[in-house]
Parts: C-alpha cells; structure tokens; sequence
C-alpha cells in the first residue's frame, strides 16, 4: 500500500510538471566536499609569508644582492663580494653614455657591489674584477628619499638602455623588456644580453636564451641597477631579480 501511494504522488507531480512547463525540485543536498576550479588559487591557510613591505630610510649594504642567490641558481665557484659607498659607473655601455650615477641622477654616496669570482680587482674600483670573465654581477643602489622621486630615477634609469635593443648587426644587444611585480612599490624591470654573433638583424633573436643582463630595481624608496655578468638563461636571471628588488 505504501509503494502504490508513492507511485500516485510521484504521477500526479509529473502531471503538474507537464501542465506549468517545469518540475519543482527539492534543492540538491551540498557536496560533502567543496569543488575545486582547475587552475585558482588556493586560500591562505595562514602559514604563507606576509608580502614584503616597501622599503623607505637609508640604503645600507644588507639591502644588496647576496653571493648566496647565484648559488641557488648553479653557480658553484667561490664568490667574492666587494662594496664601496660612492659615484661611478653604473653601466658600463657606449649606448647609454658610459655616466656615473652622480652625472645622471645627482647621487654621490650610492652602494656599490662587486661579486667576482676572483679576489683581484680593478685598479680604480673594487667592485670590478681585474678579468672581466670573473665577474659575476654589480649592483648599484641609493635611497632616493620618497617613492615618487625613486619611480622616477627607476624610469628614467630604465629609458636610458632602451637604446641597447637596438644595434647594428654583429653588436651585442640587449633583448625585450621583462617586468617583475613583487608587490605594490616593489618592481623590476630586465633586458637579457645577446652575444653579436646572434644579431644577425639589428634586434635580440627571437626564441634564444640571453646570457645574462640588466635590471633595474625599484622598491620603495630605493632604485638601483643590477648588471649580471655570469650567462644565466631568463629562468635563472628572473628568479636572481626577484630576490635582488625583493631585498633591496
């Protein structure tokens, strides 16, 4: 008798469903787990890191790249690290004029570092190795006093090697610009370096590794310029700007 009177409710509803043009169901009871969208991100669970805060006051030289990021990227020779307060060059290349950043942006007492995988240095600056085959890298950095004024030393820093993409054929060149956001305030932008022999047209070969680079870091208040000698493909060159812009 109980089965019989199911079978009639059951009837009678889809009589109805037929009459108004739909059928009412019951709400669809909830999964007993959530579904998870192929590709978003997944909530915190609180133990991430907090995103780095932009950085402000004076530049000091734990704010500049360490020997211990190229390690992380395959570098197994010794690395030596020199540092000196100061002006100089901060690239060293015809298409951007060969200045120092006294010239270019007034600042006198900015940190230089040197990482070199030779104790000898250049007479005149011990952050350049005697032998430019063993440097490594050269960081140069300044605390510019107000976010604003370092966008805009970040900027025109950064306009200033455009020029390098393009060169006569059988010229070294730099390649397109990659940018890197950490966070808000703290950014960088890159140029991979190409040997002349793959400038057969005036630009960076398309679909070739660099072998090295440029940035240039902005993060708060600081800006600098990190030139890398050693040949590091754009894997290694994005992941050694990240930790340079992220710590200075």
């Amino acid at each position: 008798m109980r089965g019989r009177t199911i079978v009639v409710i059951l009837a009678v509803a889809a009589g109805l469903g037929l009459l108004t043009g739909r059928f009412v169901l019951p709400p669809p009871s909830a999964p007993a787990t959530p579904k998870v969208t192929p590709g978003a991100a997944a909530s915190s669970s609180g133990n991430s890191s907090p995103m780095p805060k932009p950085a402000s006051g004076p530049m000091t030289n734990r704010h500049l790249l360490t020997a211990a990021e190229f390690r992380k990227v395959g570098l197994s020779k010794p690395i030596y690290v020199r540092d000196r307060v100061g002006d100089g060059n901060y690239a060293n290349a015809v298409c951007t004029g060969e200045k120092t950043l006294g010239e270019t942006l007034g600042s006198y007492g900015a940190h230089f570092r040197g990482l070199a995988t030779s104790k000898d240095t250049g007479n005149d600056d011990p952050t350049t190795a005697a032998n430019s085959e063993n440097q490594v890298a050269r960081e140069v950095a300044d605390d510019a006093g107000s976010r604003a004024l370092a966008q805009n030393f970040a900027e025109r820093l950064l306009l200033e090697e455009v020029p390098c993409q393009s060169e006569p054929a059988t010229h070294w060149i730099y390649g397109p610009t990659h940018t890197i956001d950490v966070a808000a305030d703290i950014t960088a932008s890159w140029m991979g370096v190409y040997d002349g022999d793959q400038n057969t047209k005036g630009t960076a070969p398309r679909g070739k590794e660099p072998c090295g680079g440029i940035a240039v870091l902005r993060n708060g208040s600081h800006y600098g310029v990190l030139e890398v000698h050693a040949c590091l493909d754009t894997a290694a060159m994005t992941r050694i700007v990240r930790a340079a812009v992220t710590r200075l």
